[in-house]
């Protein structure tokens, strides 16, 4: 099984579901390129390279084919790695991309994001005091999850020097404005579940899954998962696992 965590994120964000997956499955959980601690682009910073990235480490760890879970970009990166023929199964949580083209919230999202980075950087050293208190895990969680009280601080610490230290943020937002996001549907051959949360706050059900809906996976398997936000292995991992793991069986 490969799992692939959202913009900004880290293979982290995996943390609360990977016992249960690594019960039934090899797990590998790479962080992406161009994020804090992931590879470096090498040349265009583009989600084709991204997604070239991923399959070099499929393939370094020995997956010719894999089960493919993917939250926010990671749920459009796997949906692509199932076009080229790698994946048994796609579990995506809230993928990105699924904007109509008269949809303003891909721009809003991404002006979000941009937002997002300013602010970190000067508090990202002080992760650790940001996250002590109850308000502070709620701020941290804001456009993540719904529930957070069970989220380990450490955790929601490194997120935050995660997402500060992702070098490549703004040259991403650039390129996914600047490019059409498209998935091809013809090339999916394998099963594919789409799991979203109605509470998301990033990606706002159900308009920023309209063309995965209606144009892109129709006949997909679709599950909302009432009052749950933008991160779902996050805000309820014990049902998210159970959720990935029937589907893969």
């Amino acid at each position: 099984m490969v799992c692939l965590h959202g913009f900004t994120d880290t293979w982290r964000t995996w943390e609360l579901v990977l016992p249960s997956l690594e019960e039934h499955h090899d797990v590998l959980a790479p962080t992406l390129a161009g994020h804090a601690g992931g590879p470096p682009f090498n040349g265009e910073v583009s989600a084709t390279a991204i997604l070239d990235s991923v399959e070099r480490a499929m393939d370094e760890a020995g997956f010719d084919t894999a089960h493919i879970v993917g939250n926010s970009l990671g749920g459009y990166v796997a949906l692509a790695l199932a076009a080229r023929g790698r994946a048994r199964t796609v579990v995506a949580l809230a993928p990105a991309g699924g904007w109509t083209k008269l949809d303003r919230s891909r721009g809003e999202v991404l002006d979000l994001f941009r937002s997002m980075q300013q602010l970190l950087k000067p508090v990202a050293p002080y992760a650790e005091a940001m996250v002590a208190s109850r308000e502070g895990r709620r701020a941290a969680t804001r456009y993540t999850a719904v529930k957070y009280e069970h989220i380990p601080a450490d955790l929601l610490a490194h997120q935050i020097r995660g997402a500060a230290g992702c070098e490549t943020a703004y040259a991403l937002i650039e390129h996914a404005l600047s490019h059409e996001w498209t998935v091809d549907p013809e090339r999916i051959s394998c099963p594919v579940r789409v799991i979203w949360g109605t509470a998301d706050r990033m990606l706002p059900w159900p308009s920023a899954a309209a063309r995965y809906r209606h144009e892109w996976l129709p006949h997909a398997d679709w599950v909302e998962l009432e009052g749950v936000g933008h991160c779902p292995q996050l805000d309820v991992p014990l049902e998210t696992a159970q959720l990935i793991l029937g589907f893969t069986a």
